[in-house]
């Protein structure tokens, strides 16, 4: 990992304190370029294991449908996030429609040692189903009273959003170690001038 990017081994960053901010953060300044995370429908499904616990236990896709679809919705919560932050207007229709498609129920299951969990199941496997649960806490996000929280990193390489849970509501970085350390060496650096 270089020290000015967001690229680790097990894939994007997972900092933004909200899974809708950190699915936006899956493309990232990597080296001065937007660097998307998301190169394969394999990689879609790392992402929504890793940061939501969602599998697609054994639907079956088009290849690349799961990608196109991840990100068609991680663009629509950008603009909206986006729209938001500036007071303009949210297009909420295709949302919506990810929305609608997440007819699901929940299922008990028991590994294989006995133990039970809950699986959320879908009716009609698709990939907006899948994505849903992202396009769920994405509309309570747009509708949150404290929107002020959502904030982008303020290095001015870094494009990454995060929610800000800090007591005071002063956080300024999408990770204190990476862009704040970075901030804190370029000061010091300025300093030393």
């Amino acid at each position: 990992m270089t020290s000015h990017s967001h690229v680790q081994a097990g894939g994007p960053l997972l900092v933004a304190d909200h899974p809708a901010l950190d699915f936006l953060n899956t493309v990232a300044q990597v080296e001065g370029q937007p660097y998307d995370f998301w190169q394969s429908d394999q990689d879609v499904l790392t992402w929504l294991a890793r940061a939501l616990k969602v599998s697609a236990g054994r639907a079956e896709f088009e290849p690349g449908e799961l990608l196109h679809q991840a990100r068609r919705l991680r663009e629509t919560i950008r603009e909206g996030v986006e729209k938001k932050k500036t007071g303009a207007a949210v297009d909420v229709a295709t949302l919506n429609g990810f929305l609608a498609s997440a007819r699901s129920y929940q299922q008990l299951v028991a590994d294989d040692d006995g133990e039970l969990h809950t699986e959320r199941r879908y009716s009609t496997p698709s990939p907006e189903a899948l994505l849903a649960p992202v396009a769920e806490l994405a509309a309570s996000l747009l509708a949150e009273n404290r929107f002020e929280l959502v904030r982008r990193c303020e290095h001015p390489e870094c494009t990454l959003w995060f929610y800000d849970r800090t007591k005071a509501h002063r956080r300024r970085w999408c990770s204190m170690a990476l862009c704040g350390n970075r901030a804190k060496v370029s000061r010091f650096r300025q300093q030393q001038k």
